[in-house]
C-alpha cells in the first residue's frame, strides 16, 4: 500500500526526533576505582651489637698486656739478702719490682716483688727492717722474711699483708739450702706459698705506664744517657748501663756484673732512683713517707723527677718538672732508695 506523502513526512519526523533523543542522552560515568593506601613496611628493630668482653688487661706491677685470667692472686714480696755470701740470689731475674735499701754496715738488702712471673723458689731471705712496711704497704699480698726484732715484726704485722716468717706457721714453705752457709741460705718455695693464699686480692698498680718505651716520660722528654752510677755507702756501689740490643739496663755491683743464680746478668726496663732521708743508728731507717728528688731512666734516656708518698699505704708518685705524672715503659722496674749522703751520677 502506498502511504500518502503526509504520513511519510510524519514518520520521518518521528525518526529524527528519536535519533535526537538518543544523541542527547547523558553519558553514564564509570564508578571510580577505590584508592589503595599503601601499607608502610615496618622498620626492622635493630639487633644490638654486644659489647665485647675484655679478655686482656694491664698487669698491675709491669703494665704489660696479659690475659685477665692471669691477673689473680696476691703479690709475693720477700726480704732478699744482698750480702756477698748471699750472691747470686734465686729468682731476682723474674721480679716485677725490686726496691734496694741501705741496712747495717753500709750494705744493702732488697724488697723484691713477684706477681707476673713467680719462680718455683726465691731467696735467700733475711730479716725485716723498719722501712719495709712503707715499701710493701701499698702492695698488699704476702711478705716473706726470716724474722727480725720484735718491734719491726710488729710493724709489718700492722699492715694488711699476710706475714710469712721462717720458723712460723708457714715454715713448711721454707728450707735451708746446702748451697750456701747460714744465715744466707733460707729459701722460699714461692709458688707453693702463693698458691696457699691464692684468694688474696691482686696488687694495685704502683706506677703509671705508657703503651711502649718510646712514649714513656723518659723516652719522650729525657736526655740520651749511657746509664747511672750509684753510691749507697763507701762500700756499696751500683751501676746500670743501657744495652740497646737487649732493650734493657744491665746491672753491676761493686764493679762486677750482677748475675742471678742461673748466670744471667740482672737487668731492668726502668731504673728509678729516689734520694731519701736515712736515719742512721744501730739499724738505719729509710724515711719513705715524704717527698724528694730522683731520676727515671727508660729506653736509654733519663729525666729528673720529684717523688712523694703521703702515708704508709699510699703508692709512690712520680712527677716531671711540669708536675705531670711520670709514665714508665711496660716491663720490670728497679727502685734505688739512695741515701742523701750517697750519690746518683748520670753517665752521658
Amino acid at each position: 500500500m502506498t502511504l500518502p506523502l503526509r504520513s511519510v513526512a510524519a514518520l520521518a519526523a518521528l525518526s529524527v526526533a528519536a535519533m535526537t533523543l538518543i544523541g542527547c542522552s547523558p553519558e553514564t560515568e564509570a564508578a571510580p576505582s577505590p584508592t589503595v593506601t599503601a601499607t608502610p613496611t615496618p622498620t626492622p628493630t635493630p639487633t644490638p651489637t654486644p659489647t665485647p668482653t675484655p679478655t686482656t688487661g694491664a698487669s698491675p706491677l709491669r703494665g704489660t698486656e696479659v690475659p685477665l685470667a692471669d691477673i689473680t692472686g696476691p703479690a709475693l714480696a720477700a726480704k732478699i739478702d744482698n750480702h756477698w755470701d748471699a750472691r747470686p740470689q734465686w729468682g731476682l731475674e723474674r721480679t716485677d719490682i725490686v726496691y734496694e735499701e741501705l741496712v747495717e754496715g753500709g750494705i744493702t738488702r732488697y724488697v723484691a716483688v713477684w706477681f707476673s712471673d713467680v719462680p718455683k723458689e726465691i731467696g735467700p731471705i733475711r730479716s725485716i727492717r723498719p722501712m719495709d712496711p712503707e715499701i710493701v704497704g701499698p702492695l698488699g699480698g704476702i711478705i716473706a722474711f726470716s724474722g727480725g726484732k720484735a718491734r719491726f715484726v710488729q710493724m709489718i704485722r700492722d699492715t694488711d699483708l699476710h706475714t710469712s716468717i721462717h720458723g712460723g706457721a708457714d715454715d713448711r714453705f721454707m728450707y735451708r739450702s746446702t748451697a750456701k752457709r747460714a744465715p744466707h741460705n733460707v729459701v722460699v718455695r714461692a709458688r707453693e706459698l702463693r698458691a696457699e693464699y691464692k684468694k688474696i686480692d691482686p696488687p694495685k698498680q704502683q706506677f703509671a705506664y705508657s703503651e711502649d718505651a718510646a712514649s714513656s716520660s723518659a723516652g719522650t722528654d729525657g736526655s740520651k744517657t749511657k746509664g747511672l752510677d750509684i753510691e749507697f755507702s763507701y762500700q756499696s756501689h751500683r751501676a746500670w748501663r743501657w744495652n740497646a740490643d737487649a732493650g734493657k739496663y744491665l746491672r753491676w755491683q761493686d764493679g762486677n756484673k750482677d748475675r742471678d743464680a742461673g748466670g744471667t746478668q740482672l737487668r731492668a726496663t726502668n731504673v728509678v732512683t729516689l734520694t731519701v732521708e736515712v736515719e742512721y743508728g744501730t739499724v738505719p731507717r729509710t724515711r719513705l713517707v715524704g717527698k724528694g728528688k730522683g731520676t727515671v731512666s727508660t729506653d736509654g734516656r733519663t729525666i729528673r723527677v720529684s717523688w712523694s708518698k703521703k702515708n704508709r699505704d699510699a703508692p709512690i708518685r712520680l712527677r716531671d718538672s711540669d708536675g705531670a705524672e711520670v709514665t714508665l715503659a711496660p716491663g720490670n722496674t728497679w727502685v734505688e732508695l739512695v741515701p742523701e749522703r750517697g750519690s746518683v751520677d748520670i753517665v752521658r
